[in-house]
């Protein structure tokens, strides 16, 4: 080897040494539609020197065939990849880019401006410890940058920078600047930031982004890399409580079995106590262990697996915490959520809560009120749009362990899953536990629901009877009582118009009231099944999702589901009280088939052609059903 290539070696080695020992810093871009988010990226990327010749090349090809600057390279294009993007001029999915400085290093966040993709804004900021906030200083401040700005603040980011971009074409003049300055720390004044500094630049000719430029001499403070190498966002996470979330149980055979996960906040050593903060089970960790050996410390932000000195029960899902702070506990807790699906939020409907690597089920219970992103007001809500943020409160089908997000960002954030399409829906914040009716316990009861079922000689069950109104639902659940009570069997009906008379009087018909309406009208099944009874329920109950959460409120067997299936075309024809003529007239608002939908079942144990055969013929389908499945003449043991 030569003594050049002994230099280069040596010299290539303690650059990479260096580059390791660098600080990162995570931080997105955000703003409104064309305030110049990308092309900011890709100027710093450029003007880092992170771009190998052939991407420049590229990128001079593609400023002639998609750029929005004339001659000039469209740096916007190194972080659009999507075509969809490109031809539209906009940023639609999350694109994350990394660049270095010799002072640092950055992971940046590009993230879409359109309010329809605000989503993907949050998504976003959940990851960031810095936000640049453009604004056009064409336009100033406008809503969607109102929204990111509540967004970042709502994530716990506490630093933010305004770029004032475009400054190039309002002549770079200081008095256009000083306006949106004032008017953004107005209006950012109650969002809890810890640093707000306003920089003007020019993204697309590189003022004040690596370099200063020759337009701007009344601006003294720093470029935006400069205070992006010096700003401290230290989140001081290793002095924090210990939480390891539990991914996985590590056990690749007999003799081994470890809790594998990434360390959230604090550290920890073996020999320290441990405890389960859902089952309040200790143990002392026993060994660090990772793929480079065993540790003796590990901290926040490691992926490691633990192994303890006590075989106790933990499963995925599980935190484990120090004995000394330990999270909070509780099934129900009080959160900002933001809702991110075209499908409104309704209060009842249960959705799949995932906090950390636990995955439970839960509902909005109430929406204490939805937050105004212009002037922060709070207003009345029975259900939340897509991009609406509330502050809403929320029961899960278990205890959960969390910290507030004040507290630990990964302990105390959560996502809402739709158990139908399995789609994300909205994430939240969890601000505290909810401890209501703490002195109310399970009553034991001597009385078991099969010693009811037996006295009968029945096996209990709910009969839900769905389908569009006109579908002749009533008539037949009326028949199969009817048959039923012939047979000397023990049943009771719920009937959707009987029921709005009292239970549900309270109630209309838009969407989140037709959820609670079978809400009610499942718990009461639900009671009507504990006392052995065959229960007949007739609701055009339109939602799939309101109907799966009634069969798993019983056991299973315990629900059958029949389609009382017509085309609309047919029940209109009918229209035995004339609904859908005054739905078509438009004196029926939120009117199922015509202004609502309808979600027919996609498997139900039992579906009626009312089509085909005639009522009488279709209660008798159901008997027949009940007979062969052993739900009449049923004795079990006791």
């Amino acid at each position: 080897m030569s003594t050049l290539d002994t230099i280069d070696a040596t010299a290539f080695t303690d650059y990479l040494a260096r580059h390791e020992k660098k600080s990162l810093l995570r931080f997105l871009t955000c703003g409104s539609v064309d305030d110049g988010k990308s092309t900011l990226i890709g100027r710093l990327l450029y003007d880092s020197k992170l771009l190998f010749e052939d991407q420049l090349q590229n990128l001079v090809n593609d400023s002639r065939k998609h750029g929005t600057v004339g001659e000039d390279i469209d740096f916007a294009l190194l972080v659009d990849g999507l075509e969809a993007e490109r031809e539209q001029g906009i940023t639609i999915d999350v694109a994350y880019r990394f660049f270095s400085t010799d002072r640092r290093k950055f992971i940046v966040a590009d993230t879409p401006g359109h309010e329809q993709y605000t989503r993907n804004m949050a998504t976003g900021a959940s990851n960031s410890d810095l936000a640049v906030i453009l604004v056009d200083a064409r336009y100033g401040v406008l809503t969607q940058t109102r929204r990111h700005s509540f967004i970042a603040s709502l994530l716990g980011i506490r630093h933010v920078v305004l770029a004032v971009n475009k400054i190039d074409l309002v002549d770079y003049a200081e008095d256009v600047f000083r306006a949106i300055v004032a008017d953004y720390t107005a209006f950012a004044a109650d969002l809890g930031f810890l640093s707000l500094t306003p920089i003007p630049l020019s993204a697309r000719f590189g003022d004040n982004v690596l370099e200063r430029g020759s337009h701007l001499g009344w601006y003294t403070g720093p470029t935006l890399v400069e205070h992006l190498e010096t700003i401290d966002v230290d989140n001081d996470l290793v002095s924090r409580p210990f939480r390891l979330p539990v991914q996985w149980v590590n056990r690749p055979n007999l003799d081994f079995r470890g809790f594998s996960g990434t360390i959230a906040s604090g550290r920890v050593r073996p020999g320290d106590p441990i405890i389960v903060a859902k089952s309040g089970r200790t143990s002392t960790v026993k060994a660090i262990v990772t793929h480079d050996g065993e540790l003796a410390e590990a901290s926040a932000g490691q992926a490691v697996t633990l192994t303890l000195a006590d075989e106790i029960d933990i499963s995925r899902g599980d935190l484990l915490s120090s004995p000394e702070a330990r999270p909070e506990t509780a099934d129900q807790f009080s959160a900002h959520l933001i809702w991110m699906a075209d499908e409104p939020l309704l209060p009842g409907r249960s959705y799949l809560i995932k906090l950390g690597t636990k995955l439970t089920q839960g509902q909005v219970t109430e929406i204490k009120h939805k937050i105004d992103v212009n002037s922060f007001s709070h207003i009345a809500a029975k259900s939340l749009g897509l991009n609406e943020v509330a502050v809403v409160n929320f029961a899960l089908g278990e205890p959960l362990a969390f910290d507030p997000y004040v507290d630990n960002r990964d302990t105390g954030a959560f996502i809402v899953i739709d158990r139908i399409s399995n789609l994300t829906v909205g994430a939240g914040t969890i601000d505290f536990a909810l401890r209501r009716a703490t002195n109310i316990h399970w009553q034991a009861l001597d009385v078991s629901k099969a010693s009811r079922a037996a006295a009968k000689d029945q096996k209990p069950v709910v009969l839900w009877f769905t389908g569009l109104s006109g579908a002749g639902k009533s008539t037949i659940a009326n028949l199969v009582e009817k048959r039923l009570y012939s047979l000397d069997r023990h049943t009771f009906t719920l009937d959707g118009d009987n029921v709005r008379h009292g239970l549900n009087k309270d109630l209309g018909f838009t969407d989140a009231d037709r959820v609670e309406n079978i809400r009610r009208v499942a718990e009461t099944a639900k009671l009507f099944v504990e006392a052995g009874l065959i229960v007949i329920v007739s609701f055009i109950s339109p939602f799939r999702s309101e109907r799966r959460l009634a069969r798993e409120l019983v056991e299973a067997g315990e629900f059958i589901e029949i389609h009382v299936d017509v085309p609309l075309e047919l029940a209109e024809k009918r229209d035995p009280k004339g609904l859908y003529r005054k739905a078509r007239r438009g004196e029926l608002a939120n009117f199922t088939g015509i202004s609502s939908p309808y979600e027919a079942p996609e498997q139900p144990e039992i579906r009626l052609d009312t089509t085909v055969h005639g009522a009488e013929e279709l209660a008798d389908q159901v008997i027949a059903y009940l007979t062969d499945h052993g739900y009449v003449g049923w004795s079990p043991e006791i």
